[in-house]
């Protein structure tokens, strides 16, 4: 337990409890959920605000959609977490903020606070050609993993069927937009899926000869990892038959594929992990906000000029003393929702609030089987089988509920050991053959304009890395 949580002392409330300060949390991810936890045995009214009623286990996403693991394997609902502690759940969906009323806007309602913390974290970021989102799926839901599975699977199946050789050799292309975490992690699971998981169960065509390409802006993969590390993933990433593309700019993508300037990757599935942007309630806050939205917040996680209104998670832009910016993961989240709950509780104790500070344990990628690096510690750089158990270890310890970390052990341990995926279903309809919605063959390209190119940093991975 920390310092300034030892100082923090308060009678047991059981009684009268409309008359305490009344705490509104917006998200139930890994800030909000932190942030609530640590309230509850506090002397204040909680209730949490999400468009969800689950939690979600963002940084395992990425095995949902490809078919390692269950939705309910990294999802709880957020009642089962928080309800027993007397902690209100709402399922709503915030529009805005008025903060001189001190107002939350629903969507078909308000909700006054005391004191209120922001963590809605990031959406995708499409730099300005919000139409390709039509086109490659981004990754931040259930709702994008269950659709992203569904795709994958079904260019299998439907190559299985198709006579073609160009539409099935499209078909059987999978790109990949962002070399970051989640790039790297989509892009080495596609690889193992089609190389280790499907070879074998189809009569018409060789999963083998798929095609993974990963294309990245930058100079290299993983571009906010030591240079070191980012050459051992690239290299562990062609060892499992990823092409890997940097410098690679996207001009234009549509249901034919990839354009990058003139050249065509023709492909029916693609990818999105190049760019992540704030919620779009940030903007109500009427606080100064970074390039990708985030909210520039004082060191006690405060709107500037606020002490009631906190800002944590990706939402937030965090200056440390070192002049870098708290990067935008699970583990950052987490302390940032405990220190601005720590931080309300100091007010009302008449306390001043301390500036936050983040301890850095660790950052990890995931490559493929037995296969990942990391920084631990920010100096310590690990690689290979050392680095995946170190990510391993990590991942299970944040799920929540004992079931859940229990059924990931069983169905990494299956997915180690026999190279299955045992959540390979594909949900919805069907689509025919001869209405696919372009036959990867058409008779004129569209030309790309040179403003459509992709600025294309990578993602921060939300994860606890």
């Amino acid at each position: 337990m920390k310092f300034e949580e030892r100082c923090l002392t308060f009678p047991d409330v059981t009684k009268n409890r409309a008359d305490l300060p009344h705490v509104v949390i917006l998200g139930g991810g890994f800030g909000g959920l932190y942030a609530a936890r640590q309230l509850r045995k506090a002397p204040v009214r909680v209730t949490l605000v999400d468009r969800h009623n689950h939690h979600l286990f963002q940084p395992l996403l990425y095995q949902v959609a490809t078919a390692t693991l269950s939705p309910s394997e990294i999802a709880a609902p957020l009642r089962g977490i928080l309800g027993r502690h007397r902690i209100q759940v709402l399922l709503a969906e915030a529009t805005g903020i008025d903060l001189e009323h001190k107002r939350l806007l629903l969507a078909d309602g308000e909700l006054s606070y005391d004191f209120l913390i922001v963590a809605t974290g990031a959406t995708h970021s499409y730099f300005g050609h919000d139409e390709w989102a039509r086109h490659a799926m981004g990754l931040k839901t259930i709702e994008d993993a269950v659709e992203i599975r569904r795709r994958v699977l079904l260019a299998f199946e439907m190559a299985e069927r198709e006579s073609d050789p160009d539409v099935r050799r499209a078909l059987m292309t999978f790109v990949i937009i962002g070399a970051g975490p989640t790039g790297v992690e989509l892009a080495g699971a596609l690889a193992e899926i089609s190389r280790n998981s499907l070879p074998g169960e189809f009569q018409n065509i060789d999963p083998n000869q798929a095609r993974i390409l990963l294309i990245e802006g930058l100079g290299h993969v993983l571009p906010s990892y030591p240079e070191a590390l980012s050459v051992r993933a690239r290299k562990a990433l062609e060892r499992l038959g990823v092409e890997v593309m940097t410098g690679a700019r996207v001009t234009s993508i549509d249901a034919t594929g990839v354009f990058m300037g003139s050249e065509h990757l023709p492909a029916r599935t693609v990818l999105w992990a190049a760019g992540v942007s704030a919620s779009p309630v940030a903007r109500s806050l009427g606080a100064p906000m970074d390039r990708a939205g985030r909210v520039m917040v004082s060191p006690e996680l405060t709107v500037p000029g606020r002490t009631d209104v906190f800002v944590v998670g990706d939402l937030s832009f965090v200056k440390q003393g070192d002049g870098t910016s708290v990067p935008g993961v699970a583990p950052a989240a987490m302390q940032e929702g405990k220190h601005a709950a720590l931080s309300i509780l100091r007010q009302i104790q008449g306390q001043p609030m301390m500036p936050f500070r983040y301890w850095d344990r660790g950052t990890y990628a995931v490559i493929g089987r037995g296969q990942a690096v990391g920084v631990a510690f920010r100096r310590v750089q690990q690689s290979g089988v050392a680095a995946w158990f170190a990510w391993l270890f990590i991942h299970i310890t944040f799920l929540i509920g004992f079931r859940s970390k229990l059924a990931v052990l069983l169905n990494w341990a299956y997915s180690y050991l026999t190279f299955g995926r045992s959540a390979r279903i594909i949900t919805g309809a069907v689509p025919r053959l001869d209405k696919l919605e372009e036959r990867f063959h058409p008779t004129v390209l569209p030309a790309p304009q040179e403003h459509q190119s992709l600025p294309a940093p990578s993602e921060p991975h939300p994860s606890p890395r």
